[in-house]
Parts: structure tokens; sequence; C-alpha cells
């Protein structure tokens, strides 16, 4: 019995050593980044932005990050000799970002209100556009807002035209879709879903511009004004180096330059077809799924150590150690992985003061949630053996920690494999949740094409296809490793 709690307690003792270590290393490289002035290659701005949102950012062929926002401060950058590096993440994320102190500044068709200037300071306005409303092409029935009453209207959240859709609501009864990025958000009226959709008057002429299905049946309304946001009482510099360079691009002609690339341009853009789509963007998708993968992998390998020694916990005749395994479990299980994203991504650094990355959070993200139910597969593994067997082993002379390792481990691994490799097909979708936090992944590299394409239909079924194929090759593999070990 000695051995045994010899044993538990040194699988306690390296859990608590790997948690702490964990821990550090953020703080070690935030130290190490510090060292190096900020704005230089080494230590560059971190600003954030949403490439789903065309003319003003997108990532084009060519994985190159541009458009009027994108274009705008790399002229700025250029002009006043400080170095940059996006960091991608939808309009809501990015704010939550900036307030975490995870990026340096956003710059993301933002408009400039009181609400906004309470949590963080402002450039000069560098933009001013409108909110208009869009019916699908077909549609006869709405030409003014007095036909929106009854009808259901989309809405990109936390933006100026979910704010005017606001103030609708309180005249007209109107049901609102709310979406995360605006490609999506076009495809649910041209799909008939909503009847109408709000966003600002650039974006949406863009979109008609490039072969979006859709119309333009009033004036846009009063323009609001864009600006560059840095948090509450950070980066000065920063935010004064933007005002100096944004008057000086304006000045030397760059400035209009960017504007009439996006805006004036008479040439139609064409949809897409299925076999177009992967053609064009064969090696997009490569990235992305190499990306899911490599978070499946390496999360579902660190969830799998973790979530054994959980199972072993669960399945002890200690009562310490199952209540450390029942309490982790019901609050990994209990909790959105969505939540658990944010926590990690947004909440950990500002109350720690570290940064993380993406990439570390999303593995982070995935393995604790993984953990939780591996420990739970580990332990009905093993309590599915039957309690015999281990008295048996006892009753031999057998320590606790031999009869488990020789007798109960054995048969226990046989049941468990077909849960584990569920487990492991179940990671690899749930890598998809992470494009909130932008780690580009198979999902977020379809997202990013269809802001730039407009083909959603295409690209989904696709992007399907993609993980289909990929799930079936898993479940084969399942069965044949199954009976592999019946039959050993």
């Amino acid at each position: 019995m000695r051995k045994g709690k010899r044993i538990h307690s040194f699988i306690l003792y390296s859990i608590l050593f790997a948690l702490f270590m964990g821990l550090g290393l953020p703080t070690v490289v935030q130290a190490s980044e510090s060292n190096a002035k900020k704005g230089t290659a080494q230590n560059p701005y971190i600003i954030t932005t949403d490439i789903t949102y065309p003319p003003f950012e997108f990532q084009n062929d060519k994985k190159e990050y541009v458009g009027i926002d994108a274009d705008i401060i790399n002229a700025i950058a250029k002009d006043q000799g400080f170095e940059i590096e996006f960091r991608p993440l939808n309009f809501s994320a990015g704010l939550q970002a900036l307030e975490a102190n995870q990026v340096d500044g956003m710059i993301s068709a933002m408009s400039i209100n009181p609400e906004r200037e309470e949590s963080f300071d402002f450039s000069d306005p560098y933009y001013e556009a409108g909110t208009v409303m869009a019916i699908s092409e077909n549609n006869k029935e709405i030409q003014s807002y007095d036909d929106l009453n009854g009808k259901t209207v989309a809405v990109k959240v936390g933006t100026t035209g979910a704010t005017f859709v606001e103030k609708l609501q309180e005249k007209y009864s109107i049901k609102v879709n709310q979406f995360e990025d605006s490609a999506t958000m076009y495809q649910d009226v041209v799909s008939g879903h909503s009847d109408a959709v709000f966003d600002d008057y650039p974006v949406m002429a863009y979109a008609i511009q490039q072969g979006l299905k859709l119309q333009l049946p009033l004036e846009p309304e009063k323009g609001d004004v864009y600006g560059f946001a840095v948090n509450k009482g950070q980066n000065a510099e920063l935010l004064d180096m933007f005002n100096t360079g944004l008057a000086n691009i304006k000045e030397d002609g760059t400035y209009d330059n960017i504007i009439d690339q996006y805006l004036d341009s008479d040439e139609k853009g064409s949809q897409n077809g299925f076999f177009a789509l992967i053609q064009k963007n064969w090696r997009e998708l490569l990235n992305g799924l190499s990306k899911t993968l490599l978070l499946t992998v390496i999360s579902f390998a660190i969830a799998l150590l973790f979530g054994v020694v959980l199972g072993f916990f669960a399945a002890s005749p200690y009562a310490i150690l199952r209540g450390i395994s029942r309490l982790y479990v019901t609050i990994m299980r209990g909790l959105p992985m969505l939540v658990l994203a944010f926590f990690i991504y947004f909440s950990i650094p500002e109350l720690l003061n570290i940064k993380l990355t993406a990439f570390i959070a999303g593995v982070a993200t995935l393995t604790l949630s993984s953990a939780a139910y591996i420990s739970e597969q580990v332990r009905g593994g093993i309590e599915a053996v039957s309690g015999g067997q281990l008295e048996a082993a006892r009753s031999l002379g057998m320590s606790y920690g031999k009869s488990m390792v020789r007798v109960v481990i054995p048969q226990a691994i046989k049941i468990m494999i077909p849960s584990l490799i569920n487990q492991f097909v179940i990671t690899l979708k749930d890598t998809s949740i992470l494009s909130i936090i932008g780690i580009v992944e198979l999902t977020q590299a379809g997202k990013i094409i269809i802001a730039r394409t407009y083909s959603s239909g295409s690209m989904w079924i696709i992007i399907g296809l993609i993980y289909i194929l990929i799930i079936t090759f898993l479940t084969w593999l399942s069965t044949f490793i199954e009976r592999k070990m019946i039959n050993a």
C-alpha cells in the first residue's frame, strides 16, 4: 500500500509542477519581448483587424492583409518608421483583445462614439461612412423602413448597423438575426432567411460590385466617422504617430489613391464555381487543414496524458484523488468551449498581466476540455473490468499498482480504444471554435475565402467534404485498431 501511495503522490506533484511551469512560461516570454523597443522588427506593434470585412480589411489570394484599413495603417507605419503585425480577430473579439492589452491597437472600420470613447482612445477620423439597407435583388416588397414591420433583419454584432436597427425596433416590429461576419450576414439575405441587412455603405457597395445578388433601395444614412483605437491610457505614442502619418498621407495623395483603389473601380467581380474555388484556393485550404490537424494532434496528445492521470484518480481508492478528478470534470464539462477559449485568451492574460499567442490559447482550450472527457473514458474502461480481476491479482501478492498495470489496464485499454478515437474526432471538429480567437484553421480559412469571393454556398460544401473525408478515415482507423486489439 505504501508503494501505491508513493505512486499517487508522485503523479500529483508532477501535475502541480507542470501547471507551475505552464504558468511561468508565458511570463518569461513576456519579459524577453519587453526588452526590445516597441515598434521595431523584433517587437512590432500588434494590430487587430477583422479580415472578413472587404473593402476595409480582408486577405487576398496571396495571403496578404489588404483593404482600406490595412493599406492606410501600412502607409502610416512606413511614413512614421514603425513596424506592425496584424492579428486577425472578428470585431467583438478584437474589442476584447484590445481591452485585455493582448493587442496594441485596432483598425477595423470602427465608428467613434461616446460609449467606445469611455474604454478606448481614438485617432483623428480617417474615414466617414453611413449605414445603408440592402435586400435581395428579387425583393420588390421592401422599399422603405415602414416595409420592415414584421420582417427579419440581419446585422453584424457590435456595429453601427446593429445600433441603427435597435432604433428602428423602437418604431417597428423587427426580428433580428445577429452574425459575426459580413459575408455570412449577406448570404442570410440572399438565401431568404432574412429580409434585409444593414451595414456600412462602402462594404455593401463593394459586395454588390463583386457580384453579390443584393440591391440598395434607399440612400445611405448620415455617416459615422471611423477611427484607429488604442486601449484607454495606453500607447499614446502609437496614437500620435498614427495622427501624424494620416495627415502626411492625405497631403501627399497616398490616402486618395488607397480609397480610389477599392471604391472607384468599375470592374465587376464574378461568382466562383465549385471547382474554380478549389483550384484558386487549395493552398489556403491545405494550410487551414494542416493547422487543424496540428492543433488536434498536439492537444489530444497532452489531453490523453492528463486525462489518463485524472482517470486513474477517479478510479483510485483514495477519496482525495477521486475528489480532484470529479471537481475538474464537473467544471470542464459545465463550461462551453467558447467561454473557455475566451477565458484563456482574454481573461487570464488580463488577470496575470501576461501575453498568450492564439495558438497556445487554442491548444490549452482543447486540452483542458478534452482531458475531462478522456478521464471519464479511462475511468469507465477501468470500472468495466471485472472487480474480481483486481482481487485475484492482489490475492497473488501483487501490490495495487502492479495489479493495475499488469492486469486491469491492459484489459481496460481494449475497452477504451473506440471511445478515445471518437474523442479524437470530436477534438478535431472542436478546432473550428478557435477561429473566434483568430486561429486560421480549416473553418476560418473558409470564412476568409468567403469574405473575398462571396461564394459561401460552394465553400461550405467544400469544407464539409474535407471534414467528412478526414472523419471517415478516422472511423475506419478506429475499427481497424479495435479488431487488432480484440484479436491480439
